[in-house]
Formats: C-alpha cells, sequence, structure tokens
C-alpha cells in the first residue's frame, strides 16, 4: 500500500500540457487520461470539464489517478482468477458484444433518400400541425343565461375583464373559478360545435349569439389562433428516417430471435 502512495504522489506531477487541451488531460505511469475517462466520472454530458474551477479539474483527475493505480495494483495482485471477476467479465462481453453488433445491425438499414421521401409522400397526412386555439368560456343552463351575459359584456369598457370576472360568478363549468380559461389546444379537440365557432371567430373577440353544446350554452372568447400547417420534408426527413431505421431493426431482431429460439435451450422459472 505503500508502494501505492508513493506511485500516486509521484503521477501528481503528471505530464499535463493544459486541463483546456484536446487530446488528453494526464498521464499515469505513460496511460493517458483523455475525455473519455473524464466523461465517466462527470457522468453527465451537460458538464463542460473544461469550464470547471481548477480545483474541480485537478479533484476529477486525482479521482481518475487514483482509479487507474488501485486498478493497476489489483491485476498485480491477481484479481483476474478471483471467480465474481471472471463472472462479471464474462457478463460484460455479452453486452459489449450486443452493443456492437446492434450498433452494425442499425447500420445496415439506414434507408436511402428516396425511401425517405417516398415514405413522406405517401403519408403527408401524418406530418401536420393542426391549428391551435386559445380560449376561454362562460357554461350556463339556459340560452336566456348566455344572451343575457353576451349583453353585459358588450356594455363594458373592458370587454376581456367583464369577461373573467362573470365566467368566475356565472360559468358553472369547472374552469369557471379560473376565468373560464382553457387554455391552448387543438381546434378539433373540444365538441363540435364549440370547435366550429371558436374556429370562425376573430382573435380577441367573444361570440355574439350563444354555443349551444350537450354540456349546455357557450359564450366563448377567442384569445389566439395558430394555424396548421404542414411540415415539410426537410423538417421530418431525419424523424422519418430514424423510424425507417428503428422499424427495420426491430423486424430484423424479431426474425433472428425467432430463428434462435427454435434452436435453444430456454428455461423460465
Amino acid at each position: 500500500m505503500k508502494k501505492i502512495i508513493l506511485s500516486l504522489v509521484a503521477t501528481l506531477a503528471i505530464t499535463t500540457a493544459s486541463l483546456n487541451a484536446a487530446d488528453y488531460y494526464a498521464s499515469v505511469d505513460g496511460e493517458q487520461i483523455t475525455k473519455a475517462d473524464v466523461a465517466l466520472v462527470l457522468q453527465d454530458p451537460r458538464i463542460d470539464f473544461s469550464k470547471l474551477p481548477k480545483s474541480a479539474q485537478t479533484q476529477v483527475l486525482e479521482q481518475i489517478i487514483n482509479k487507474k493505480l488501485l486498478a493497476k495494483q489489483a491485476i498485480k495482485d491477481g484479481i483476474e482468477n478471483d471467480a465474481s471477476y471472471k463472472d462479471a467479465l464474462n457478463k460484460m462481453k455479452q453486452d459489449l458484444a450486443f452493443q456492437v453488433w446492434q450498433k452494425n445491425e442499425i447500420a445496415k438499414h439506414k434507408p436511402s433518400e428516396a425511401e425517405i421521401k417516398k415514405f413522406y409522400d405517401e403519408n403527408k397526412e401524418k406530418f401536420l400541425v393542426p391549428t391551435t386555439l386559445k380560449a376561454s368560456h362562460i357554461l350556463l343552463k339556459e340560452e336566456s343565461e348566455a344572451k343575457d351575459i353576451i349583453n353585459q359584456i358588450n356594455k363594458a369598457s373592458n370587454k376581456q375583464s367583464t369577461f373573467t370576472e362573470l365566467a368566475k360568478t356565472k360559468s358553472i363549468g369547472p374552469t369557471g373559478k379560473n376565468g373560464g380559461k382553457l387554455g391552448e389546444f387543438e381546434a378539433t379537440q373540444m365538441v363540435p360545435e364549440f370547435s366550429k365557432a371558436a374556429q370562425d371567430m376573430k382573435v380577441d373577440s367573444y361570440s355574439q349569439t350563444p354555443v349551444k353544446t350537450q354540456f349546455g350554452y357557450h359564450v366563448i372568447y377567442l384569445e389566439s389562433k395558430k394555424k396548421g400547417k404542414s411540415l415539410s420534408f426537410n423538417e421530418v426527413k431525419g424523424n422519418i428516417s430514424q423510424m425507417l431505421i428503428g422499424n427495420a431493426y426491430n423486424k430484423s431482431v424479431k426474425e433472428i430471435s425467432d430463428e434462435l429460439r427454435k434452436t435453444a435451450t430456454i428455461v423460465i422459472k
């Protein structure tokens, strides 16, 4: 152990060009400490090592140095003959084998530009951004009540403020306590009568006649409207490519797995 400590002290005087340098930050007995080593310690891709305080950088490097020194000592002490080490190594090999195979298999299924475009052309309805509305409403049981609400708003100088207050005191809907606010929603999300009336309205206006639905009579205030649009090929081709790769990969994996299962001995307890 004394040798390890002395070795550690010696390696603290390691070759460090610059902690902000490119390829590696230090070395231990000639073995470089790379960005990959640092990333394993930080475990957060959002952390930029080069922007950490010098003290934090040094702490990270010392942790890596300790790990490398102790790992080397463990190997010298014969850890590779330990049963648990062998078991863990075997599992690691299997995981690594699968990961590399998976990466290679996915690469086989990369679609061509023509295949991506074909899918886009045949499925344009999947790439529509719907019209969205932002509105509030006052829900009443009787049409006469709704008409009275509209008359009160007509006479008000600040119509939106008056609408909000009336919603709080008169609306029988669950949103009444919040001034009738429905937030932002897809235009077709509401019941058809409500959706049609709201879409036909101008922004910053309220319905001049009550809107009847299965729930009662609504007075609607339209705050904003974002018209729907079709996403262009360039906007979605990356997503389409990933989807096609995923579909092809999943199909391939199922076929291969099904075939392998035919000759495998599988026991589920």
